[in-house]
């Protein structure tokens, strides 16, 4: 997952070990993420939840979606932004711009 949050943020791999890898921006950029490998599966509600608010909603959420994200319904009906799964099945979501007042989740 480590390497398609990467991509999906624009950030790098900056440390690989077994159970563990750091992304950032940059090697010398705080703050990073670190994905750790956990044996259970993912069975309810995310314990974090990211969400992502690209220039372009609609194309940001085709771009995610053809790197292997897809859409989801968690009953949030008709409102300003798309939720998505990650290919493990993690929700977040892809908001509108700044400008939308629908944009922002309750």
């Amino acid at each position: 997952m480590a390497r398609w949050w990467a991509e999906a943020l624009g950030f790098r791999i900056v440390d690989e070990q077994p159970d563990e890898v750091e992304i950032r921006r940059s090697v010398d950029e705080f703050p990073g993420l670190l994905f750790l490998r956990v044996p259970e599966t993912k069975v309810t509600k995310n314990r974090l939840h990211l969400d992502l608010r690209p220039d372009d909603q609609e194309a940001e959420v085709e771009r995610l979606v053809d790197m292997g994200a897809r859409p989801i319904d968690i009953g949030q009906g008709q409102v300003g932004w798309v939720v998505l799964a990650d290919p493990e099945g993690n929700e977040f979501c892809v908001l509108a711009s700044r400008q939308d007042p629908q944009s922002r989740p309750i």
